[in-house]
């Protein structure tokens, strides 16, 4: 028995270690090939490989793709993406057939190690269940609370970008990302970017402020706005997403053809203007993340020395093709004003650098901001700041001074005295303290020396010489900072300063439309990656504004449609305002109550009713024809006055002139001479009357409106006419236009003493 037990042992071993390297071999087995998965050959360029990547992580993304495989399949994607977009680790594939799931899991494994030709996974063995201090020790430092995100990370934002991840402890799939966390981790934290890291378990309310509503999340803050990362955690993607956060015009191109613009606009911007020569064909992050920290103080450029291009720059200022270099340039654009020149600059030194680098060597107060950290408050003693300030104007005239102004500061030595000016006309109230002279309409160039005393505006000040830049004056403020270096006192005037008027607010409508702009593309990429749950406030914002405008749009209908019915019983009643003018343009307005024209004929019968007894406010347009053009008139005439028909206090009839030839010649008769008609043409000429049409305010008996086909008073003709059938339809071409006249009241106006009487209404035959 002793004997059979001896030999079991060795047996029972033997058959356990077969059953782990049989397991060990299945679990190796097939392995992943990156260039099938991605459909690529594999002399594919990277081009090509980033292109099939896009569109094939497009397809089988989680969020938009939905059958049951879809998951494992991107996850393959991405891993196929991450060794081909590698040239090391594309170059390890291809030299070796392993990939990071294939290859021997050594010290530089992710989540294991191999023994002795064992493979042990470490997450077999690791229960993440509150495992905070174990997995997330090296997070500790970067978490962050509501309180201090919303004091610190968001103000702090509008100077670098940060990254945040959203984790808990009971997040298996955080497990996976954070290798790909720390590396990038690492990275960004040394070129400047903020990183955060919010615990959901002890930080719901941050993260519901934040929009996160999964875990792993992670989000990009920039400019005090949040932005989701939607693609595969990978460590090239997590780079791109930071420099995509990043404004697109931070850097300019410049080359020998543009370099001059770009230099001179140190005046208009009030700034330095930095310029980064480099071989690389795209800017560095971390130039950018430069760019984006000293917006407010610098304005950056960028020269690619590949570029056939830059030649003539790259000679000009003599620059090392074998390092990056970096140039300042002040007010002079022929020499920089420093000059930096590295291989590996680290952003300690290229802070420092800019730092020093921030103000032009006489700035010009644009704003509140900039004379806060130019001439800054006394704190005490020993830190005294003395500006000497320039008052002038950007006429011509003041060119010579001002540029004798620079020359002076230019060199000057004293750390405690600054210079700057300030243009009178955009800063008056300002200069109203400092000068003098107040009852001049226009003051001289004046030098003020200052020193501010407090927040609220107090300042100490003395004002030297009237600046004309001459010799004189240089040697007068010399003098007066060599006696303000040993007695303080000289400043004997005190001041309650005025906050200064911002002259660049007028660039914030363009940073608004570049905002907004940013501001859509976020949108419109939050649309295309199915996140419904971050968008619901901007939907529900969207529909909310809709609705308001919907529900208006009704009110409005509604109370129209009220109104129309309160004031058709009005105008029964005869209640109307006995005003001249037919409803001030809103017979045009109105559509037509009928589909008809009703036109009635200006008789003997219905003279009365139709015209001397009108109500008042209304009006009668006659039309006058004869027998042979009734037809034709009276059908064009329906037609141009259709429109307004709607119009209340609007009555159309027609005159035969043929039957009451008398009663019109005796109306033109009154009107002649306001109408300026020839007593003799009156006399020796028949009239042609037809296709005139009369406005007629019969209320007010002395008022009246012609008009004829061409808008002219009528003229007397000297011959017969006989006019065709075409000739006739034509008459009223115009009549619509001359209605919309009628309307707006500027037709010419003729007052006659009193209507002809019914006698003049005979038949004229």
């Amino acid at each position: 028995m002793m004997a059979g037990s001896k030999m079991s042992a060795p047996l029972a071993l033997v058959l356990v270690l077969s059953v782990l390297l049989t397991g060990v071999a299945h679990a190796a087995g097939p392995e992943m090939d990156p260039y099938k998965i991605l459909g690529v050959t594999r002399s594919a360029s990277q081009a090509e490989i980033k292109k099939v990547y896009k569109r094939l992580a497009k397809e089988w993304h989680p969020d938009k793709n939905k059958s049951p495989g879809a998951e494992d399949m991107f996850i393959k994607i991405t891993k196929s993406y991450e060794i081909l977009s590698s040239e090391d680790k594309r170059a390890n594939y291809d030299r070796y057939g392993q990939t990071d799931d294939t290859q021997p899991y050594g010290g530089n494994g992710r989540y294991g190690q191999r023994q002795e030709g064992f493979y042990f996974d470490e997450s077999f063995f690791n229960f993440p269940f509150n495992s905070k201090n174990q997995r997330d020790f090296a997070d500790s430092k970067y978490t962050l609370h509501f309180n201090q995100y919303v004091n610190e990370v968001v103000p702090d934002s509008y100077k670098r970008p940060y990254l945040i991840k959203i984790t808990s402890d009971w997040c298996f799939s955080c497990i996976h990302i954070e290798p790909v966390w720390k590396e990038v981790v690492q990275e960004m934290e040394t070129l400047g970017v903020g990183i955060g890291v919010v615990d959901v378990g002890y930080e719901r309310r941050l993260a519901n402020h934040l929009g996160a509503h999964r875990t792993p999340s992670i989000l990009g803050v920039i400019n005090g706005k949040v932005t989701f990362f939607h693609y595969a955690v990978a460590k090239e993607h997590l780079r791109q997403f930071v420099e995509d956060l990043l404004p697109q015009r931070l850097v300019e191109w410049v080359t020998d053809k543009n370099y001059l613009q770009f230099l001179s606009s140190w005046h208009e911007l009030n700034k330095p203007h930095v310029l980064l020569f480099d071989q690389v064909p795209v800017v560095s992050l971390l130039y950018k993340l430069t760019a984006f920290a000293y917006k407010d103080y610098l304005q950056f450029g960028y020269v690619d020395q590949g570029l056939s291009e830059t030649a003539d720059l790259q000679k000009q200022f003599n620059i090392n093709t074998y390092a990056p270099t970096m140039l300042v340039f002040k007010e002079s654009i022929e020499k920089p004003a420093d000059i930096i020149q590295a291989k590996g600059m680290k952003k300690q030194i290229i802070d420092e650098f800019m730092s020093n680098n921030r103000f032009l060597l006489v700035p010009r107060l644009v704003n509140q901001k900039l004379f806060d950290e130019l001439c800054p408050v006394k704190q005490f003693h020993r830190r005294r700041k003395y500006c000497v300030l320039l008052i002038t104007g950007d006429e011509e005239t003041f060119s010579f001074g001002n540029q004798a102004f620079l020359s002076f500061a230019s060199t000057n030595s004293k750390e405690v005295v600054r210079f700057s000016y300030v243009y009178q006309r955009l800063q008056q109230p300002l200069c109203d303290i400092f000068m003098q002279n107040k009852d001049t309409a226009e003051y001289p160039a004046q030098v003020v020396i200052l020193e501010r005393r407090n927040a609220a505006g107090k300042a100490l000040f003395k004002p030297v010489t009237v600046w004309n830049g001459s010799d004189d004056d240089k040697q007068r403020l010399l003098e007066e900072l060599e006696r303000l270096q040993k007695d303080p006192s000289i400043l004997v005037h005190d001041a309650m300063l005025p906050e200064l008027n911002n002259e660049f607010a007028s660039m914030f409508v363009i940073r608004w439309i570049y905002a907004s702009y940013d501001y859509l593309s976020e949108v419109i990429d939050d649309i295309l990656h199915n996140n419904w749950r971050e968008m619901m406030p901007l939907l529900s914002l969207i529909f909310s504004a809709l609705f308001i405008l919907f529900g208006t749009v009704v009110v409005q209908a509604l109370s129209d449609s009220s109104e129309d019915k309160q004031t058709k019983p009005k105008a029964k009643d005869g209640t109307k305002s006995e005003n001249g003018s037919p409803g001030n343009g809103s017979a045009s307005s109105r559509p037509p109550k009928k589909n008809f024209v009703e036109v009635t004929e200006l008789t003997d019968i219905t003279y009365m009713s139709n015209l001397v007894k009108l109500r008042p406010g209304h009006m009668n347009i006659v039309l006058v024809l004869t027998d042979a053009s009734k037809n034709i008139l009276l059908s064009k005439y329906a037609k141009e006055v259709y429109s307004f028909t709607g119009s209340l206090t609007l009555h159309f009839s027609f005159l035969n002139i043929d039957k009451h030839g008398e009663w019109m010649d005796t109306l033109l008769e009154y009107a002649q001479d306001a109408m300026q008609i020839d007593e003799d043409d009156v006399g020796n000429h028949k009239m042609d009357y037809t296709g005139y049409v009369l406005a007629l305010n019969g209320h007010k008996k002395e008022e009246l409106e012609v008009s004829s086909r061409d808008d002219n008073p009528p003229h007397r003709s000297k011959r017969s006419r006989s006019l065709s059938t075409l000739q006739i339809h034509h008459k009223l071409d115009r009549l619509g236009l001359w209605m919309e006249r009628l309307m707006e009241g500027t037709l010419p106006r003729y007052y006659i003493p009193t209507w002809p009487g019914l006698d003049k209404i005979t038949t004229s035959k």
